[in-house]
């Protein structure tokens, strides 16, 4: 059964906090990521533990984009860490044995098992699809979804363009967790519906 695994918005305002408790409210959410780009440190410092409290009052895993020291000083279940953000031992040994790190490995097998073997906690393959979130470096396809859960027990994540209507394919070839940003927070009919159509394609 694969879990929904949300991402912030690049830049979010004051209201969105509420925006997110109502959201997490409408479906189930396993895992979020604060992945502010368009924010300074200082800007995450004072947004994030509000963000982190609604989180963790509904049981979902807060994961930080990027930077292992804010995400450990800011207590956030883990890190997410990209290929040229550091290496996997250095973000265990800022964020400590328990903590969660994540990595991409857009759609390189070799990556994917190379940090498997380095102690990620999971691997993230995409773009599976367009999105405007962001400029994807690589395009992935459902094959390596396929190859890679026949083959590990890691858990993987598939990312970019995924909305309520492509999400299924993703599911089917065998995510472990869909993670979702824009097919949420730019959905016609608001996040709290994208959410909850999401949610019920994982049973």
């Amino acid at each position: 059964m694969a879990e929904l695994y949300l991402l912030t918005p690049p830049k979010i305002d004051d209201d969105f906090a509420d925006v997110l408790a109502r959201t997490l409210d409408a479906g189930r959410v396993s895992a979020l990521q604060l992945r502010l780009k368009e924010h300074s440190d200082a800007e995450i410092e004072a947004l994030a533990p509000k963000l982190i409290e609604i989180a963790h009052q509904r049981g979902v895993s807060v994961i930080l984009n990027d930077d292992a020291a804010l995400a450990a000083k800011l207590g956030c279940d883990g890190v997410h860490i990209g290929q040229e953000d550091g290496s996997i031992r250095d973000a265990r040994a800022v964020m400590g044995p328990k903590a969660i790190v994540g990595v991409t490995c857009h759609d390189s097998r070799h990556l994917a098992m190379t940090a498997g073997e380095q102690g990620a906690d999971y691997v993230a393959f995409g773009a599976f699809f367009d999105t405007a979130t962001k400029s994807p470096k690589t395009r992935a396809d459902l094959d390596i979804l396929v190859w890679w859960t026949e083959l590990f027990e890691l858990p993987c994540v598939a990312i970019g363009g995924i909305t309520a209507e492509n999400a299924s394919e993703l599911i089917a070839a065998g995510a472990d967790y869909i993670a979702v940003c824009g097919g949420v927070w730019s959905h016609p009919d608001g996040p709290e519906a994208a959410c909850a159509g999401l949610s019920q394609l994982l049973d």
